[in-house]
């Protein structure tokens, strides 16, 4: 039997989500980009404590919204050094294929937003509210 890690990668690769969290037969999925699956996620108190998560790229705005809905592991085809070391610091297994310096924003042009804006950020909590503040300026 496949773990729940290898289950949420096999999803992510062959269904085409942005975002795939599961625990042996629960499974959450999501075709949107950037962190808002996390977020409707944790506005819906969705218990994914134990869960196992593959997800397209992680910044460090997306690893503490990881480490709020309490999942024990993440893969991650990118990943920023800044969002793996939350995600160490706070016990949560990583897994990924490509390790970056900052996550880039989708022109390319620049950093992501989201990273920027939990960049000097180091508790979830003032992370989460420091990303719904910058979504609601991006609108």
């Amino acid at each position: 039997m496949k773990s729940d890690i290898e289950k949420a990668k096999s999803l992510l690769k062959s269904e085409g989500y942005t975002c795939v969290v599961c625990s042996e037969d629960k499974i959450y999925t999501s075709t949107e980009r950037g962190v808002k699956p996390l977020l409707a996620w944790i506005d819906g108190n969705t218990d994914m404590k134990g869960f196992s998560a593959a997800d397209k790229v992680v910044g460090k705005a997306a690893a503490f919204l990881y480490v709020i809905l309490g999942v024990k592991a993440v893969y991650a085809d990118v990943i920023s050094e800044p969002a793996k070391q939350v995600l160490n610091e706070n016990g949560i297994d990583v897994e990924y294929v490509t390790l970056t310096d900052a996550i880039r924003n989708r022109a390319g042009t620049g950093f992501c937003p989201m990273e920027t804006a939990v960049k000097s950020i180091s508790e979830p909590a003032a992370a989460a509210e420091a990303v719904r503040r910058k979504i609601e300026e991006l609108k």
